[in-house]
């Protein structure tokens, strides 16, 4: 638990900072830091290598092999009868589920692969047009998908093979970019990043279990950090997640804080590590061959005049009255001469530095947020895949269709 008052929480976290930089410091100088060294004022990491067997990816490859060729539509029709995610697809009225449960697949497997539900009534012969409409409009919309994938991740994280994967205490974020049309303009925009194509990003929180339990669609220019505590907050499967990993695109010093106040622990892989500086309580106390990777002193004042008011943003983002993405888009807006904005960033300034000091001594930490990425981008390739028609282009005009 977080103390309540601001000295329990400096002391300790200067005694886990003082700990850690005599630790990284008798590493660097007895040359024992996995993979990197410390020359010079320099620090150098190495690529991770692979830790799969040699041979192992051939092995999967034949495994999938052995696995029989099954239709899309059998394997909804089994997953429902396993989970009966269908329930959760209600009239927006009465409240019933829907009761034209072959229609009521129609129109996801339309919205699932991008075809549209016209093209669908086309491909079948049970439906018309009107009739997919019909059921689009009363029972599918952006809660009714949360609900259904709430019930599938929850079945999944019951079968002994997920065990195999993890213990759904893990996950991954990361964003991937959708091309939008022009016919499509509730949110895209041109990030250069991608091209000169307009478009937006779909934000995905993956558990070790390879359960897709959160997604949310921002703009294609909105920095990811803010979503990452949407998507552990806003739903139940996100409250079992312990350590969360990104990439760079989700770090900030402010995440850094807020994770860390509420309980997570935050692991992302920051591209050009060397280049982040430490920051240190006493930095003339810091091993001599370790301060020029310091680049300042914590303010701790600043802490402590604004504790109170740190406390009580992380229990409105705590309890969801407001999405956590809105508070912190906001403080990361304010002027630095901002408080309150920039004391939770020295806040997250100490939780990154003892991070950033784990990173560089822990190459199974290291291993482990290598891996939780890799399986949220296998959820992206399985996304891009299957979004095969219009080329995978978003062309709906609404929000809520996006």
């Amino acid at each position: 638990a977080v103390p309540l008052r601001p000295e329990e929480w400096l002391a300790d976290r200067q005694a886990r900072l003082d700990m850690r930089l005599r630790e990284l410091g008798r590493a660097a100088r007895a040359g024992t830091i996995p993979g990197g060294s410390i020359e010079n004022g320099v620090l150098h990491i190495e690529k991770l290598e692979a830790a799969a067997p040699t041979g192992a990816e051939d092995l999967v490859l034949d495994l999938y092999k052995q696995i029989p060729p099954t239709r899309i539509t059998d394997l909804l029709l089994e997953v429902d009868a396993a989970t009966g995610f269908t329930e959760a697809f209600t009239h927006l009225r009465t409240g019933a589920p829907c009761a034209d449960r072959i229609g009521l697949m129609n129109v996801i497997l339309a919205e699932g692969i991008n075809l549209g539900l016209r093209k669908m009534a086309d491909a079948t012969n049970t439906h018309t047009f009107w009739e997919l409409i019909r059921i689009g409009r009363w029972h599918v919309e952006g809660e009714a998908y949360d609900r259904a994938l709430a019930m599938v991740v929850e079945a999944q994280a019951a079968l002994p093979m997920a065990r195999f994967w993890g213990m759904g205490t893990s996950a991954s974020s990361d964003g991937q970019f959708f091309v939008a049309t022009e016919q499509g303009e509730a949110m895209n925009l041109v990030n250069a990043k991608y091209g000169n194509t307009p478009g937006l990003k779909a934000y995905s929180h993956v558990s070790d279990q390879y359960a897709p339990f959160a997604t949310q669609v921002i703009p294609a220019t909105a920095s990811e950090a803010p979503y990452i505590l949407d998507g552990l907050l806003m739903n139940d499967a996100g409250r079992h997640i312990r350590e969360q990993f990104t990439d760079t695109g989700g770090f900030t010093d402010h995440v850094f804080a807020a994770c860390a106040i509420l309980g997570y622990r935050f692991a992302p892989r920051i591209r050009d590590l060397p280049s982040k500086r430490l920051y240190a309580f006493n930095p003339s106390a810091a091993p001599a061959h370790l301060r020029a990777l310091i680049g300042g002193k914590v303010n701790q004042a600043m802490i402590e005049r604004n504790w109170p008011d740190i406390l009580r943003i992380a229990a409105t983002i705590a309890a969801g009255t407001v999405a956590p993405s809105q508070i912190l888009r906001k403080l990361a807006s304010y002027p630095r001469q901002n408080e309150l904005a920039t004391a939770l960033r020295e806040v997250g300034r100490v939780e990154r530095t003892l991070f950033m000091i784990d990173w560089i001594l822990d190459a199974e930490l290291q291993r482990r947020a290598q891996i939780g990425l890799n399986k949220g981008e296998a959820h992206h390739a399985l996304k891009r895949a299957i979004s095969f028609h219009r080329r995978g282009e978003i062309r709906d005009r609404s929000a809520e269709g996006q």
